[in-house]
Order: C-alpha cells, then sequence, then structure tokens
C-alpha cells in the first residue's frame, strides 16, 4: 500500500453530521463533506493485510459474516485515492457496483465490519471512501451513458425498479438486450424512491442514475403494475425473458386488539406517502400521513423504525417511542460475536441522535412487547399497553419471549407505525406465472442461478431471498442478468 503504516498512525475519522436542532427543519441530507485531505488521509489506513476479508462477501454466510456482496475492490480502490488517481478509482468501483451512489449512502457497510483492522482498532472508513469516489465522478463529468455499440434482438422484462431490477436491467442491457423496467409506482427506483427518506437519500441522485440509464437505451414504465394493467403471462409471451425483482414488501403485521383502529399504518405506508407529497408539492399537498403533534409509537427497532422516528420528528410530532422486542445491544463485540462476523454491538442512528437532542432521551424501549391498542371510543388510537419480556429458553432449546409480571405500562399514542419487517413478495405475480415459491413464500430460485421453475423467468433480490440489504440486492441482479444472458445467448460475458 502507498502508506504501510498509516493504520497505525492515522485514527478512525468520519465527516461530521449536520447540527440535529438545524436539520430538522429540512429534508436534506445528514452527512458534511470531508476535505479530500482527510478522505485520503483516512485511505492510508488500509492494510496490507493478505487476506481482504472486506471485499470477501459470502451468499451461505449471509448476514452472519460480513464481507462485501459485489465484491468491491475495496483496498485497489483505497490505494489510488490515496494517490490521488481517483479516475482508475471510479474504474475500480464501476466495476463490480452499478450504483456506488445509493450504496456509499445507505448501506450498512458490512465490509468495514470484517475489516481486519478492526479486530483490534477502529475499521477502515470504507463506506466513506466509495461515495467520495462516485461523487467526484460525477463532479468530474467521468461518469457518462455508455449505451451498447450492437443490440442482440434479444427482448427482456424486469418487474420491479429497486436496485436488484435496476442492476439486472443495467447489465443485460450492456450485453446489448433490449431491457423494459416496469414500475407500479409513478417514480422509478422501488424503495430507493419511496421506500428510504430524503434525509438519506436525496431523489435527484436516484433520478440522476435512471437518466443515464435512459440514455444508454433501458426502458422504464411506470404507473403499471403486472398482474393488473398487464397480465403476467402476457408478459412471459411478449418477451425472450422475464425477470422477477419485485421486492418482499408483504409487511410483518401485529396480531393484537386494536389493530384496526384509525392512526394504525405500516411503516412503509408512512414512509412512502410522505416522500410522494414531499416530491409531489414539498408537502403542502397534505396526501400523507402526519405526525404533527402526536404522540408517535414505533413498533420495531430496525432501520425502517428509525426513519420513522426522524420523518416524525421533521413533521413535528409531540414525542416519539420506539419499541425493540429484542434486548440491548451490547456496547462492544460480544464473546460469542466475533470478527469477522457483522458486529451487533449498540448504534445510534441519525434517528436517533436527532430524538436525543430534541427529547433529551434515546427513544428506543427494548425487550418490550405490545399486548394491545387502546381504542379512545370513537375508533381512534389512545395509547398502546406493553409489558417487559425476558428472552428465555424453551424444552426445545429455542429462546422465547416470556413476560414479566408487574411490569405492564400504558404509552399516550395518536398514531402507531408497524416497523417490524417484511415477510416476503406480493405472490400475485408469481402465482400468475406458476412460478414455485419456497417456504417463506419467495420465489425459489437457487442463488447463482436465479431461475425460477418456469422456463425465461428468473428471480432475483428480495422477491428470490427475503428482506436484505440493498448491496445483496445489487449483488443477485448482476448475478441473474449474467445467467439470463447465458440463457439467451448460449454463454455470457458479463462479470
Amino acid at each position: 500500500m502507498g502508506n504501510p503504516t498509516g493504520f497505525l498512525k492515522v485514527d478512525r475519522a468520519l465527516p461530521a453530521d449536520r447540527d440535529p436542532q438545524k436539520r430538522l427543519v429540512d429534508w436534506q441530507e445528514v452527512h458534511e463533506h470531508m476535505p479530500e485531505a482527510g478522505i485520503q488521509e483516512q485511505a492510508s489506513r488500509c492494510m496490507d493485510c493478505g487476506v481482504p476479508f472486506c471485499q470477501s462477501g459470502i451468499s451461505e454466510f449471509a448476514p452472519r459474516v460480513a464481507g462485501c456482496p459485489v465484491n468491491n475492490l475495496i483496498p485497489e480502490w483505497n490505494d489510488l485515492i490515496y494517490h490521488g488517481r481517483w479516475k482508475e478509482a471510479i474504474e475500480r468501483l464501476h466495476h463490480t457496483n452499478n450504483f456506488p451512489e445509493f450504496t456509499g449512502r445507505v448501506c450498512p457497510a458490512p465490509c468495514e465490519g470484517s475489516c481486519v483492522l478492526g479486530i483490534n482498532a477502529p475499521a477502515v472508513t470504507i463506506k466513506l471512501h466509495e461515495y467520495a469516489i462516485i461523487e467526484r465522478a460525477f463532479e468530474e463529468g467521468w461518469v457518462q451513458p455508455e449505451p451498447p455499440a450492437s443490440r442482440s434482438g434479444k427482448t427482456i422484462a424486469v418487474v420491479g425498479s429497486g436496485p436488484s431490477g435496476l442492476a439486472a436491467a443495467a447489465q443485460l442491457n450492456k450485453a446489448g438486450h433490449l431491457v423494459t423496467v416496469y414500475e407500479r409506482a409513478d417514480r422509478i427506483g422501488g424503495l430507493l424512491m419511496y421506500g428510504i427518506p430524503n434525509m438519506k437519500l436525496e431523489k435527484h441522485y436516484v433520478d440522476r442514475r435512471i437518466n443515464i440509464m435512459k440514455e444508454e437505451g433501458i426502458v422504464f414504465v411506470t404507473n403499471t403494475e403486472i398482474g393488473k394493467d398487464i397480465s403476467a403471462k402476457q408478459l412471459h409471451k411478449d418477451f425472450d425473458a422475464v425477470v422477477i425483482a419485485t421486492g418482499a414488501t408483504k409487511p410483518r403485521d401485529l396480531p393484537v386488539p386494536g389493530r384496526e383502529l384509525n392512526g394504525v399504518h405500516f411503516a412503509m405506508e408512512f414512509l412512502g406517502k410522505n416522500t410522494k407529497s414531499l416530491l409531489d408539492s414539498n408537502l403542502e399537498d397534505g396526501n400523507y400521513i402526519s405526525a404533527k403533534g402526536k404522540n408517535v409509537v414505533i413498533i420495531g427497532g430496525g432501520d425502517t423504525g428509525t426513519d420513522c422516528v426522524a420523518t416524525s420528528l421533521r413533521h413535528g410530532c409531540e414525542h416519539v417511542s420506539q419499541l425493540e422486542i429484542m434486548p440491548r445491544p451490547f456496547e462492544e463485540r460480544a464473546p460469542n460475536n466475533p470478527w469477522p462476523e457483522w458486529p451487533k454491538t449498540l448504534l445510534v442512528d441519525y434517528g436517533q441522535s436527532e430524538a436525543i437532542a430534541l427529547q433529551g432521551d434515546d427513544p428506543r424501549h427494548y425487550q418490550v412487547m405490545t399486548k394491545k391498542i387502546e381504542d379512545d371510543g370513537k375508533g381512534n388510537v389512545k395509547a398502546v399497553h406493553t409489558v417487559q419480556i425476558e428472552w428465555r429458553q424453551d424444552e426445545q432449546g429455542r429462546m422465547v419471549p416470556q413476560e414479566l409480571v408487574g411490569t405492564e405500562k400504558v404509552m399516550a399514542a395518536d398514531l402507531v407505525l408497524l416497523a417490524m419487517g417484511f415477510l416476503g413478495p406480493e405472490e400475485k405475480i408469481l402465482q400468475d406465472l406458476g412460478v414455485e415459491q419456497d417456504q417463506r413464500s419467495n420465489a425459489k430460485a437457487d442463488y447463482d442461478k436465479f431461475a425460477t421453475s418456469v422456463k425465461g423467468i428468473y428471480a432475483c433480490g428480495d422477491a428470490r431471498r427475503g428482506q436484505s440489504l440493498i448491496v445483496w440486492a445489487i449483488d443477485e441482479g448482476r448475478r441473474a442478468a449474467r445467467e439470463v444472458d447465458a440463457f439467451l445467448m448460449g454463454e455470457s460475458f458479463l462479470p
């Protein structure tokens, strides 16, 4: 490496976030920017470690073991950054990742979880460097449309325009095929557009990449739901191959008394409507679920729950709480969570830091089970009844929640948001096509093959593997594209 002792001399550093009090009045991204010299200094911390676990994400071990699912050439572009060779760095980065501007913003960075330096020191700031490379490339004009030199004449329909569908479309277009992407929403991007709030991923960055893909020849069709506006069987008939990349959008529900009350919503309904109204009218049309002046209770402690916290605060909620059924994570790695596994440690994300700044304490409550949602007598939410739980082993050795007597509480609530994850894909298109499903209702298709039980139909991303990370979606889209290309042409030269 350019600086073989950098990791010994330079401490990990990240650019500061914007002040929580100030950023709560807008919907702009929360992070500040680091000067080029600082990024180069951070890149010098990348070790000549021999075996770069950071770039070795392996599907069969995910998500327990970390590493980059798209196998980004991380040590290479860290070295290039350190030497100021930015154009070569983006060439290396684009070799493995179609959309580093997305992963550099919203990926949780499993690569950093398996950084060799992280064994006994803070990991290299890999995600920061990925972001810096792609934004420098756009600033310099290095990212330009690259339409294929010739066309194969083969036609492919991609159903879903999230990261997996976009990655598949981009790769198949590079191979010279005629690709049409169908999206039921009014804007392209799937969860990139309507699932991730603007303050984590400003939507003009999504549009920037989509416009490049359009110039490269990909056709995007919005407001079109397969199985409703176009029959799934007709789509199969009209195209040489179909890629199902619809995501895992079926949310996990909460079967408790009061679930049916007004003011109880799935998190994605809350987040999606907010972003659409923001983009359509800067929230002036009122076509969203407002948390203004309300006591908000969010059930679910993951990233989606955090996004609901941050969105509620920007609406001007009275108070926000986040309920998590799992125990509070450790401050440091536990003995049973060694490197290079994903570190299950306590994180204070942007939403929690904003709540702490505004409310004075962390909004998260751990090991809490919701028992019922109370009616105000008019069909509206009034309160959430909870109880503390403890995780204990049952006779089969499984960890199950046990209620702790005397820990019952009642929390005032005007708005309850369910952010408990997703069960799998919506099944209509799979059933219409006769695609076999696995025990979790996902499209049944082997990883690295992606072929379903129906010839010419492939599945990738969350629709195949279940709820997962954006970087796994991109990985699967790329790999599925290679299999589709080989199916159509007899072999594939796609990476």
